[in-house]
């Protein structure tokens, strides 16, 4: 049987986040965001080297920083130029759950003039997360309407 080319249960494009206390990030996810641990690989001193988690239908891939081989997280950054958007059924009860657990809001949850009800959280590790769940159909031409209205509203 052939190998293939992309494995089983993984998407062409799978974020790996580097993190300032990998471990104490997974728990965050496993209850923010309902993420399921698929494997842990332990690296020197009580780091974590590689981890994946399932959230929904989208895997992850993280590990505990190493500023030796030039991954650095967030916090050592001093911010991210990544976010990650996740799409759930309840967007209200997940961006609770994340708050409650040491999300830092950034944008307050409301209904987007695209069709999707969200907010947006900053997690303890410095990864920004849009929480989303979409509410709405919009045509494209209506979408650019709605944004051209909102973009006058706020000049």
């Amino acid at each position: 049987m052939p190998v293939r080319p992309i494995p089983e249960g993984y998407s062409s494009v799978t974020p790996y986040l580097i993190v300032n206390g990998a471990s104490r990030a997974i728990d965050y996810y496993k209850l923010a965001f309902d993420a399921t641990e698929i494997m842990r690989f332990e690296g020197p001193g009580g780091t974590i080297a590689h981890a994946e988690l399932q959230i929904g239908n989208s895997r992850i891939m993280l590990g505990d920083e190493s500023p030796q081989m030039g991954h650095k997280s967030p916090q050592t950054l001093g911010g991210s130029s990544v976010g990650l958007m996740i799409y759930v059924n309840d967007a209200d009860a997940v961006f609770k759950r994340a708050l409650t657990a040491g999300g830092e809001e950034v944008r307050p949850l409301q209904d987007q003039f695209y069709g999707d009800r969200s907010g947006t959280l900053n997690d303890p590790f410095g990864h920004q997360w849009t929480i989303a769940t979409h509410v709405e159909d919009v045509a494209e031409d209506e979408m650019k309407r709605r944004m051209d209205a909102a973009m006058t509203a706020t000049k």
